[in-house]
């Protein structure tokens, strides 16, 4: 009950939350195939049909071989406003990321490019600002995944879990 008065406290807000299934095993959605409303329809909740299928046989094997497998779950919060959060102690990312590792069989956590950043120099990694047309400021990327300094930048939010096999 409290997290449908929280959709719809978030919706009036004008914030959408969506999460779906990333990766089961080595299976991976390929987004130039995928569509939001296909999440509903795969019974992984892929939003790859041809990925979702894929993963579906990958698990019956598996299961027949009385094996399991992780995988990763993909979160996008978009109209999340910026300056939520605090830059010390109440970091938006820190209190996200610590919703997601309470969740059981949840190994890691990566918010934007995470653990890809690790490899990238500064400058490739640097969220570079401009102003728009309209005098709107914005990002040529998102690397951060929409959060900087522990506050919402007004970029899409981008958090994966990472799912351990059980």
């Amino acid at each position: 009950a409290a997290g449908a008065d929280a959709s719809n406290i978030l919706e009036k807000l004008g914030i959408n939350v969506m999460a779906y299934t990333k990766s089961i095993g080595g299976i991976t959605i390929d987004y130039t195939r995928c569509k939001k409303d296909n999440v509903k329809i795969s019974p992984l909740c892929m939003p790859d049909l041809e990925a979702s299928k894929l993963a579906e046989d990958y698990l019956l094997n598996i299961m027949k071989e009385q094996d399991s497998a992780g995988g990763i779950i993909e979160c996008i919060i978009t109209g999340m406003p910026a300056g939520i959060g605090e830059p010390v102690f109440d970091k938006l990312d820190a209190s996200l990321a610590k919703a997601i590792m309470s969740i059981g069989a949840v190994k890691g956590v990566e918010v934007g490019d995470g653990f890809g950043a690790a490899s990238l120099s500064g400058s490739a990694n640097n969220d570079h600002w401009y102003y728009n047309d309209n005098k709107k400021l914005l990002k040529h990327s998102n690397h951060a995944g929409g959060i900087l300094g522990g506050m919402s930048d007004g970029s899409e939010i981008i958090l994966r879990a990472a799912v351990k096999p059980t």
